[in-house]
């Protein structure tokens, strides 16, 4: 690999499939914007309350995606199953190596999901807004019963 040759000498770091990862993200993107613009739904600006929505839908199904218990089966063929993690969630570290390494580096992290979630919320909200609002808001919501979840737990364990 002579162009990434001495990048990185203790650990693999999949260069090639991370260029690969960001041309197909980069390319889908791009995609979406050119239709939208076509058809005529590139938006001349999005509100606060639409960015607040589409934020929060974002973390929401970006953590879901990346951690949570039932969406395992989802990450397996790139992940390891490391132990339990928060509630409902597990922590599992990615496995093998080229693009199978990098797609486990990229589905464990929700910060790194949380861009092509972005992305995908934003394509949907150009291309179908009212089913792409619906769908958000649902995970809108869950990511606000999760905090009132989570202070309800801290009120009972002060009490």
């Amino acid at each position: 690999m002579g162009l990434f040759s001495g990048y990185s000498t203790d650990e693999e770091r999949p260069l090639a499939a991370y260029a690969l990862l960001a041309l197909v993200f980069n390319t889908g993107f791009v995609a979406s914007l050119v239709a939208a613009k076509r058809r005529g739904h590139l938006p001349l600006h999005v509100s606060l309350t639409e960015l607040l929505v589409l934020g929060a839908a974002t973390q929401k199904l970006s953590r879901l995606l990346a951690k949570d218990r039932v969406t395992s089966f989802f990450r397996a063929p790139f992940t390891e199953y490391q132990e339990p993690g928060g509630p409902g969630e597990v922590e599992e570290k990615p496995r093998g190596h080229g693009l199978q390494l990098a797609l486990g580096e990229l589905l464990v992290c929700p910060y790194c999901l949380g861009q092509w979630v972005a992305a995908g919320f934003v394509a949907g909200s150009m291309m179908a807004p009212r089913t792409t609002r619906a769908v958000a808001s649902v995970f809108a919501a869950l990511s606000a019963a999760d905090l009132l979840q989570l202070a309800y737990k801290a009120a009972e364990e002060r009490a």
